[in-house]
């Protein structure tokens, strides 16, 4: 795909001292898609699926949920809770600093990001699509039988453990969902055109259940 620089702008959450990218697309946006990531350290990977993203016409916001001494404390990437009130701040911030507050909104979650993006969707009914990749959705519990958004797990068919996890997540939402494996891919997708499938199939999981009317309309006529 051709690569466009992106309009960007750095964000702060003024409570926490967090840091997020927020990366608008050429013209307007069709939706926000925010990312939940289980760590706190910049991923490549999340910046490649946030251009996939941007070129399908949607604003990114890649945010750290943790900093400082957060980030340090490893049970903090499995504390769910905190991670969805986080996420849920970052949403809002990002859509005040694309200034527009009806923007719709989905969530990409990461590992027990994704945990955190369905428990943050089980309260949000502004949220209105969430993909996992590789994620832990079965953390968000109960939760799972709450979430309204519709949802995508991807997981890679090589990384055992983790599907028959998101299998089980999978029977207990209650909403438009999908499970689908990547063949071959272990839970990084680093195998030869893994990551490229993964952003294939949530790029149109966003344009079905995410995108302002115009661009699905423009995205059936291609």
């Amino acid at each position: 795909m051709t690569m466009l620089l992106p309009q960007s702008i750095a964000m702060t959450l003024s409570t926490s001292g967090r840091q997020g990218l927020l990366a608008l697309p050429p013209g307007r946006a069709q939706g926000l898609i925010v990312f939940a990531q289980g760590c706190s350290r910049p991923s490549p990977r999340s910046a490649y699926l946030s251009e996939w993203f941007r070129q399908a016409g949607f604003a990114t916001l890649v945010f750290d949920l943790l900093a400082g001494p957060e980030a340090a404390d490893g049970s903090n990437i499995f504390n769910i809770p905190l991670l969805a009130q986080r996420l849920d701040m970052a949403a809002t911030a990002g859509r005040l600093a694309a200034a527009n507050l009806q923007l719709p909104l989905g969530f990409f979650g990461i590992s027990t990001g994704a945990a955190a993006a369905l428990a943050a969707a089980s309260v949000r009914a502004d949220v209105a699509a969430v993909v996992s990749r590789g994620g832990r959705p079965d953390l968000a519990g109960e939760a799972l039988t709450a979430v309204a958004a519709a949802t995508l797990l991807i997981v890679g068919s090589q990384d055992r453990e983790v599907l028959a996890l998101n299998q089980d997540a999978y029977r207990m939402l209650r909403c438009e969902r999908r499970l689908e494996t990547v063949p071959g891919a272990t839970c990084r997708f680093r195998e030869p055109g893994a990551l490229d499938a993964v952003a294939s199939m949530a790029r149109d999981w966003f344009l079905t259940h995410l995108a302002l009317p115009a661009a699905r309309m423009k995205q059936d006529s291609c």
